[in-house]
């Protein structure tokens, strides 16, 4: 009885782990859609409403969801407040749950926001497009990625429960 509890255990534990690296794959697209959403929307704003950067990082935190909403309701504070902009942005771009290139896509776009509407719009796009690029990249991948840690996950927690028994 004590064997089949230790292997329903170790059976649970694998099904869990597999199910957070899953939910951390959906964090990390939820992130890349709401980003891309958001940095859209600061282009069209910066150039048709020129809307100041402030008022336009409060707008994106509230229409934003999660990780991205957090990040530039972050900003959005700093920048209230006087703080370094540029510093504050890529310290909370590097707290996002994405991958490093597209954390450094977001982070170089501090420096970038500051100075001419058309400078401004053609980094927002770059980002864009990084982004863009990034999502359908994990979206190609993304099935035969679910089988491998599905298969991975659960092999090993089948091999544990043949060794405890």
């Amino acid at each position: 009885m004590l064997k089949l509890l230790g292997s329903l255990c170790v059976a649970s534990g694998g099904a869990l782990a597999w199910y957070v690296q899953r939910a951390e794959r959906r964090r990390e697209r939820d992130t890349l859609s709401d980003l891309q959403r958001a940095f859209r929307r600061m282009g069209e704003e910066v150039r048709m409403a020129r809307t100041p950067l402030p008022a336009l990082l409060e707008i994106l935190a509230r229409d934003c969801g999660g990780p991205a909403a957090a990040f530039f309701k972050a900003v959005s504070q700093a920048a209230a407040v006087g703080e370094d902009f540029p510093g504050v942005w890529r310290e909370r771009a590097e707290a996002l749950p994405l991958r490093e290139r597209d954390k450094s896509a977001v982070s170089t776009l501090a420096g970038d926001l500051q100075g001419d509407e058309e400078k401004v719009c053609k980094a927002i796009s770059h980002v864009i497009d990084t982004l863009a690029n990034s999502a359908g990249e994990m979206e190609r991948k993304r099935p035969e990625e679910e089988k491998r840690a599905a298969a991975l996950w659960f092999s090993a927690a089948a091999l544990l429960v043949i060794l405890l028994i």
